[in-house]
């Protein structure tokens, strides 16, 4: 009797905040009702109704919530599956559908048949897709602000900070999770979780809950256990793959591991992971951001500090450092309550998919609450004394001697967790949230809780064992396994520029400050630079009657390129863009090319050859972009060249919709 349906995908993607998926099937949001017209056959008689199924998942079952059967009443039900009808001609009926806003996300199937006809076979009218509801007050992801809701679910690019604690640096970046097949393939991802394969029906009906969604999103970002989607790698070389540093986004990535038949994407670091899930989550409904945390620590001893051994010359001993500091390390934070621990632990959670240590024999991390970090909660789920430890461990550096002995040279209960940063709501400044995840630093109370999770901490211990992957030292040096695991995290350590020099011996009065300046030639250090153009120095300082003084200093060579739009952006309009890059060497450059990508500027990505250019030589090159959105769009223009690590830069493009 049902011949056609009407799925109404403009009126309910508007009322759904879904109408940016390009995809060819209804998307909706649970907890909200969206309405179809069904065409019929015939009139339906007085004691007739039409009666509707919908699935999801293999062997879907209403024992299990992954299937439900309802008919077409004239009353709103409360809070499960239910049809109203809206209004009805002789050959249509219109009919406003519920989900409970607790429902299993991901595809399903809708079915009907007709009251009157018992041995009538289901008509399949097909498929619609549920995703997580901010908007809706009973959901567990309900987040209050439409400001944030639109930074945080609707945004499709943002800014990943960089660098180090004194010298932080804006990285645009792709989340691109509007863009062509996204959406299938973050539902695959799920589909290819060990969790999904070991027993389909029961994980499926597990997806209502963004806890158990989250966490196997988190496995499953890395290639580690699981064949997820992107293989780390933290030595330098990525023969067969893609430097980390070359991505500009999450769609390249995504795309990649679904066409290539889900096999890991080579490589990532940190910021690769944490921008390939928060396109994951927010694509799914879960209200996610990037946060980047400066000076984070990998407690590998579980103390809570981190030990680093030294020479007499300030050279880090990485055969007796176990424990490391990251200048940065970037993971994610999820909006959702907390229904296993109780609301006071609702709110921000962090979630990391970088691989770092395996937890019940899988590389994940998270959801850990923001706020059992700063209370010192360590001892709740999930993966609280890593987090912890990342944010907040105390920082002691031990001298080593000849004789093996060690003496405390500096200790630092400060100097970890510093600058915790995360893109703000509706701009592109950065927001520090250290407060957070911790009380001020040196205050009474940030001791109490550090003091605290030490005893939780080792109240714990003993529930859960847990192993450590290989980890990354000071030049790409791997400790504790093979470098082909390539499964320890974080970003890319310094480059220690050759030495040492001994500085000639100098006497000092009291209190009087001394420079001693030092020049580094570009060819002393150009064959140990790592992409991320840093340089560490350390200096020790031998007093002949008193304490040694190590000294260390971060130096990060500057990026010089600048975007400027030529004229008003608007949809289906060529716009010019002129960017000007200087070579940043004493010698002539060639084969240089520009990557540009923007979600809604331009399909997929440009490369723009550039000219030869002089030594420090400033060049300009223009290019057309036809923007195919509307609002404020981000485009990111990389200048990549063999000589040098690749110059970055984005601006945001307001764009106008067509007249």
């Amino acid at each position: 009797i049902v011949t056609e349906v009407d799925w109404q995908s403009l009126k309910n993607g508007v009322a759904h905040h879904t109408q940016e998926y390009p995809c060819p099937e209804l998307v909706v949001r649970r907890g909200h009702t969206f309405t179809l017209v069904l065409e019929l056959s015939r009139p339906l008689e007085d004691q007739e109704t039409i009666i509707f199924t919908v699935e999801t998942g293999p062997q879907a079952s209403e024992d299990r919530h992954t299937k439900a059967v309802f008919q077409i009443s004239e009353l709103e039900v409360g809070k499960t599956w239910a049809a109203v009808k809206e209004a009805e001609t002789e050959n249509t009926v219109t009919v406003s559908i519920s989900s409970p806003p607790n429902a299993v996300i991901g595809r399903y199937l809708m079915s009907t048949r007709v009251s009157s006809r018992r041995k009538q076979n289901d008509r399949k009218l097909g498929e619609f897709v549920l995703l997580f509801n901010p908007w809706c007050p009973e959901d567990d992801v309900f987040l209050a602000s439409e400001e944030e809701r639109q930074e945080y679910v609707l945004n499709d690019s943002g800014i990943i900070f960089r660098g180090v604690e004194k010298h932080i640096r804006a990285q645009g970046w792709n989340y691109g999770q509007f863009e062509e097949d996204i959406l299938n393939i973050c539902l695959s991802i799920l589909d290819r979780s060990p969790l999904y394969q070991d027993d389909p029906a029961i994980d499926v009906s597990c997806r209502h809950d963004p806890i158990y969604v989250t966490r196997a999103i988190s496995a499953m970002v890395n290639s580690n256990n699981d064949r997820g989607v992107v293989q780390g790698q933290w030595q330098g070389k990525y023969g067969g793959g893609t430097s980390p540093l070359h991505w500009r986004g999450s769609v390249a990535i995504l795309h990649k591991w679904f066409k290539g038949r889900f096999k890991p994407v080579k490589y990532g670091q940190c910021w690769v992971f944490a921008g390939g899930m928060c396109t994951v989550l927010r694509c799914l409904g879960i209200a996610t951001r990037v946060v980047s945390n400066f000076n984070s620590a990998h407690d590998t001893d579980r103390n809570l500090s981190v030990d680093k051994y030294v020479d007499s010359f300030g050279r880090t001993l990485e055969d007796l450092t176990e424990d490391s500091m990251w200048n940065f390390h970037v993971w994610n934070e999820s909006w959702f309550a907390r229904q296993d621990l109780g609301p006071s632990y609702n709110g921000w959670q962090v979630l990391d998919a970088t691989p770092q240590e395996e937890r019940e024999g899988v590389f994940r991390c998270g959801p850990a609450s923001v706020t059992a970090i700063r209370e010192g909660d360590v001892h709740l789920a999930h993966d609280g004394p890593f987090v912890f430890a990342e944010v907040n461990a105390d920082y002691v550096t031990w001298l080593w001697h000849e004789d093996e002995s060690r003496e405390r040279v500096y200790s630092d209960t400060k100097k970890i967790g510093r600058g915790i940063s995360t893109k703000a709501v509706g701009s592109d400044s950065r927001v520090d949230i250290t407060s957070f995840y911790k009380y001020p630093e040196g205050s009474r109370k940030e001791r109490q809780v550090y003091r605290k999770a030490v005893r939780k901490l080792f109240s714990v211990e003993a529930s859960g064992r847990r192993s450590r992957g290989p980890r990354a030292g000071g030049r790409g040096l791997w400790r504790g396994g093979p470098p082909g695991a390539a499964t320890q995290a974080g970003c890319l350590w310094p480059v220690r520029v050759p030495g040492p020099w001994e500085l000639r011996r100098q006497r000092a009065r009291d209190h009087l400050k001394k420079k001693i300046p030092i020049t580094i030639a570009y060819s002393q250090y150009k064959e140990d630079l790592t992409e991320d153009k840093k340089i560490l120095l350390a200096a020790m300082c031998f007093v002949t009657k008193g304490e040694k003084l190590l000294v260390e200093k971060d130096i990060t060579l500057e990026d010089v390129i600048t975007i400027k739009v030529l004229g008003p952006a608007m949809v289906g309009v060529a716009v010019v863009v002129k960017v000007t890059v200087v070579n940043p060497l004493l010698e002539t450059v060639e084969d240089c090319m520009l990557m540009v990508e923007g979600s809604g500027l331009l399909q997929g990505q440009l490369s723009i050859d550039v000219p030869s250019l002089e030594p420090q030589e400033r060049a300009s090159v223009q290019f057309n972009i036809t923007p195919s959105k509307s609002g404020p769009r981000q485009l990111q223009v990389d200048l990549v060249s063999p000589y040098f690590p690749d110059i970055k830069g984005f601006v945001i493009i307001h764009v106008a919709t067509a007249k």
